[in-house]
C-alpha cells in the first residue's frame, strides 16, 4: 500500500503494519519518517530494535531472516531495521526481501522497517519491491523543489507557532530564507529550529530573519540545469557562484549546461522531420518536471539560437580544458557563466512572448 508521507502521521494514530518501506534521497524527511514510525512502534510495545545494514554483494541476508523470527528474553515485539543504502538488494536480497513480505502476513510481534535511496520506476516495478508494497507501507520521499521551498518553510515554521509578515514583505523573506538554503532541507530544519529557539511564537520580521539565517545553500548541478531552462538569471547566477565556491569541476558544470543544450537541438531537430513533441521528448527520455518546461520552451527558440548556442557550447568546452578562443574569457568559469546566461536569456525571452 503506497502512502504519502503527509499521510503517515494520521496513519500511525490508527496503528501500525507489520512492514515499512521508505525510500527517497531527502535525508531530513527519511529520517523524520523513520522515526515517526520508530516512536509509534515504542509505545505499542516494541522494545527491542536490531540495524542491518546491506554492504557489498556477499551480505549475509541469513542474518536479516533469523533476526525476524527470533526474539530476546526481554522483549515480546521488536522492529527490525534493514537499511540499503545502494537501492539494490541483489538476487540473494531480492529473495530475501520476498521473504520478509511474505513472513509480514499475521506476525504482530515483529514490525521491519526498510530503508532505501530514491528509486527509478524500473526498480519499483521489480518483485522484491511489489513484494514489500503488498505486504506493508511503502512512503515514497520527494526531494523538495526550489519553487515549493518557501511554502514548505512557511508550514515548518507555523508547527511552532512563527509565521512571515503578510503580504509582499513575507514573501519576500521566504525567498531569502529558501535562497539560504537551498538543497540542503536538513540545514533548513536547522535554520527554523534556530528561530524558534530565538524568538517567541508570533510573527517574525524580514530583519529578524535575515539576522538568524546562514547562507548554507547546498547547489547541485543538475538542478542548475532547472534553472536555466526557467530563465532565471538572477538564480542562475547565485547557483554558478556558489557550485564554484563549493570547489565544483569546471567540467561538470559545462556537461550540464552543454547537454540541455543538445538535448533541446535533438527535440527542435525531431520536431523538423515530422515527430510529435510527445514523442520527440519520449525519445530523447525527457519527462515530468523537465518535459513541461521542454514543453513551454522549444516552440519559442528558433533553430539558429539552438545551433549558435550549440557552437559556443563547444567552444567553452575547450575552454574549461585549457584552450583559448578569441570573444571569449579566458577564464573557465568566466565562460560558463557566459554560456549559462545565453541559454536563460534565449529560454526567457521564449517565456516573455508566450
Amino acid at each position: 500500500m503506497q502512502l504519502a508521507v503527509a499521510q503517515l502521521a494520521n496513519h500511525l494514530q490508527k496503528g501500525l503494519r507489520p512492514l515499512y518501506t521508505l525510500h527517497g534521497d531527502e535525508p531530513l524527511l527519511l529520517q523524520e519518517a523513520a522515526d515517526a514510525i520508530r516512536a509509534a512502534a515504542r509505545a505499542q510495545g516494541y522494545t527491542e530494535r536490531s540495524v542491518h545494514t546491506v554492504a557489498g554483494a556477499h551480505f549475509d541476508w541469513s542474518a536479516v531472516l533469523a533476526a525476524g523470527s527470533s526474539l530476546s528474553l526481554f522483549a515480546d515485539k521488536q522492529v527490525v531495521e534493514v537499511r540499503i543504502p545502494s537501492g539494490k538488494p541483489g538476487k540473494d536480497g531480492s529473495a530475501a526481501l520476498q521473504q520478509l513480505a511474505a513472513n509480514a502476513a499475521g506476525d504482530d510481534s515483529t514490525l521491519t522497517l526498510v530503508l532505501l535511496p530514491r528509486l527509478d520506476k524500473q526498480t519499483r516495478s521489480g518483485a522484491w519491491f511489489g513484494a514489500l508494497d503488498g505486504a506493508g507501507v511503502t512512503v515514497q520521499l520527494d526531494v523538495i523543489e526550489r519553487a515549493a521551498l518557501p511554502q514548505w518553510i512557511a508550514q515548518r515554521l507555523a508547527a511552532q507557532g512563527q509565521r512571515v509578515a503578510p503580504g509582499e514583505a513575507g514573501q519576500h523573506a521566504l525567498a531569502f530564507f529558501a535562497d539560504r538554503v537551498e538543497g540542503n532541507l536538513l540545514a533548513a530544519h536547522q535554520e527554523i529550529t534556530k528561530l524558534g529557539l530565538l524568538y517567541p511564537a508570533g510573527e517574525l520580521s524580514a530583519e529578524q530573519i535575515e539576522a538568524a539565517v546562514l547562507n548554507v545553500a547546498r547547489y547541485d548541478v543538475f538542478k542548475l540545469s532547472e534553472a536555466i531552462l526557467g530563465g532565471q538569471r538572477a538564480r542562475v547566477q547565485r547557483m554558478l557562484d556558489g557550485l564554484r565556491a563549493e570547489g565544483e569541476a569546471e567540467a561538470r558544470v559545462h556537461y550540464a549546461v552543454a547537454e540541455e543544450i543538445r538535448a533541446l537541438k535533438r527535440v527542435k531537430d525531431a520536431l523538423a522531420a515530422g515527430r510529435p513533441l510527445p514523442m520527440a521528448l519520449r525519445e530523447q527520455r525527457i519527462w515530468g518536471l523537465r518535459e513541461r518546461v521542454f514543453e513551454r520552451v522549444l516552440p519559442r527558440l528558433t533553430e539558429m539560437q539552438l545551433a549558435n548556442l550549440l557552437h559556443a557550447a563547444h567552444q567553452v568546452d575547450g575552454i574549461v580544458k585549457g584552450l583559448k578562443h578569441p570573444g571569449w574569457p579566458q577564464d573557465g568559469w568566466q565562460a560558463l557563466h557566459r554560456l549559462a546566461q545565453g541559454l536563460c536569456a534565449a529560454c526567457s525571452g521564449a517565456v516573455a512572448r508566450r
